[in-house]
């Protein structure tokens, strides 16, 4: 619980200084913004850590294949990815270039998937 509350406190503190700094100099709001959400995230690596090693405890424990786990993580990724960049872009003001990183990712999240889409083909196939 505690850690949210850093993160939120961060935040608030980053946008607040980013609102104050982009009536200045909008580009060094953004950058600003860009650089808050960059340290948040690097703050959060060590709990994704965790949450890989989790993974692969439950990979191990239900004797899945990292073929099968893979592409779900990647998948998680790319969404992920993609919602942080589509949001930048958006508080760029450019809303097209936001949605053209969504369209991009949609994309990539099904060319994540198509081994463990491939798998369950082969899977139904086989039973037939």
């Amino acid at each position: 619980m505690s850690d949210i509350v850093k993160v939120a406190a961060a935040a608030i503190a980053a946008a607040v200084c980013t609102v104050v700094v982009r009536k200045q100099a909008p580009e060094l709001g953004l950058v600003l913004g860009i650089c808050a959400g960059a340290v948040i995230l690097l703050y959060c690596s060590g709990a994704l850590q965790a949450v890989m090693e989790l993974m692969d405890k439950l990979m191990e424990a239900g004797g899945l294949s990292p073929q099968v786990v893979g592409p779900v993580v990647k998948t998680a990724g790319v969404a992920i990815v993609t919602r942080l960049s589509s949001d930048f872009c958006r508080d760029a003001g450019e809303g097209g270039l936001a949605s053209a990183v969504e369209l991009a990712g949609t994309a990539l999240a099904l060319v994540a998937v198509l081994p463990l889409m491939t798998a369950v083909v082969d899977t139904l196939t086989g039973l037939i």
